[in-house]
């Protein structure tokens, strides 16, 4: 048996945060990593105490749109990323690498294209996180070096 390259290995461990995940449409693991160590994890769900679309049996989001990227206060939910970043000391993020698995839950497939939103973007550039990498499939990835993000600014458009 061939040992699992340390990229896949921490994101096979999002991919099983992800699990734990409490949305309807798609579910996000993110684990941040510094030096080998793993300083943060974080799935999307509901803020601490709330109920969860999960537990409601419906998405408010869904009701009020279909389309990608929008309608984001309606959702109850706070990413995964959101929730890493939130459960981490920004003193262990600096320079670390973040990895995102998202699984579609109507047909268990990976997100096409994942991507943290801009909101996330922010949260991550603050953070100090230098990289994120994204899972395309069970092997393929994307790298994303954050100084690009800060660089290519798309929020002057």
């Amino acid at each position: 048996m061939e040992r699992v390259d340390k990229i896949n290995y921490y994101l096979d461990i999002a991919e099983t945060i992800a699990e734990r995940g409490t949305c309807l449409r798609n579910n996000y693991g993110s684990v941040i990593v510094n030096n080998d160590e793993i300083i943060a994890t974080g799935y999307s769900g509901a803020p601490r105490g709330r109920k969860n679309c999960l537990d409601l049996g419906y998405c408010k989001r869904k009701q009020g749109t279909e389309l990608s990227g929008t309608g984001y206060e309606l959702c109850r939910s706070v990413h995964s990323e959101q929730n890493a970043i939130i459960s981490a000391n920004r003193k262990n993020m600096i320079g670390s690498v973040l990895y995102l698995v998202g699984v579609n839950k109507r047909n268990g497939e990976y997100v096409k294209d994942n991507y943290p939103c801009t909101l996330c973007k922010r949260m991550i550039i603050n953070a100090g996180i230098e990289k994120v990498v994204m899972r395309d499939n069970k092997t393929d990835y994307r790298e994303e070096d954050v100084k690009e993000w800060i660089e290519n600014d798309d929020t002057l458009m």
